[in-house]
């Protein structure tokens, strides 16, 4: 599980296919140096397992399923990644609860420079527009961010400091790239449990 402060990002040095799937290695000088094969790594918000390591770099396997609905459907050689660490029993959780499980990719439709950073409108799929609310929790490529406004029912709006700019790829965004989205979980739960009350009232 993550909390959706990025540590840093890290460089593709490495793109493979094996067949359907896609193996990358990840650069990040020094960011792996306490890291393990088995350990989880989130990669732009996808839960990825480190396969081999050293200090500066990971290899990684995205299968099919993870590919093709993932932004990483367009990694190349060269991309930023936003990388973070499981968090630990003791870790601060200065965003929200990140599982690393990708809803769907969403599409950069606008960017607005303001003084304080920037504002980013994003269209996403219909069927997840039932989990964002205003003011609520989402993470864009593994960012814990707040929805600042839902202007249209597929369109959301969220506000960047410059220190979130610094320390993700954000500032690679353009009009028409691809996020990964996870919605936040606990909306998932709380529709489940209304279903199945509701199903048992009906009863």
């Amino acid at each position: 599980m993550f909390t959706g402060i990025v540590q840093t990002s890290g460089k593709i040095a490495e793109l493979n296919k094996l067949g359907d799937a896609l193996q990358m290695k990840i650069f990040a000088e020094g960011y792996f140096a306490n890291s393990k094969k088995g350990d989880s790594v989130a990669n732009d918000g996808v839960c990825l397992t480190i396969e081999s390591c050293t200090a500066n770099e990971a290899i990684f396997t995205l299968i099919n399923q993870t590919v093709i609905n993932t932004s990483f459907c367009r990694a190349a050689v060269g991309g930023l990644v936003n990388l973070e660490l499981p968090c630990r029993p003791d870790s601060l959780m200065g965003g929200h609860f990140v599982m690393g499980h990708i809803d769907a990719a969403a599409t950069v439709t606008q960017i607005i420079e303001r003084e304080t950073g920037l504002e980013i409108d994003l269209e996403i799929p219909e069927n997840l527009s039932k989990y964002v609310i205003h003011r609520g929790s989402i993470a864009l490529n593994g960012i814990s961010l707040t929805v600042a406004e839902v202007p249209e029912k597929n369109i959301i709006r969220v506000a960047i400091i410059p220190e979130t700019i610094r320390v993700t790829n954000i500032s690679n965004w353009q009009r028409g790239t691809l996020v990964n989205v996870e919605v936040d979980m606990m909306g998932k739960y709380i529709e489940k449990l209304l279903e199945k009350y509701a199903i048992r009232d009906i009863l």
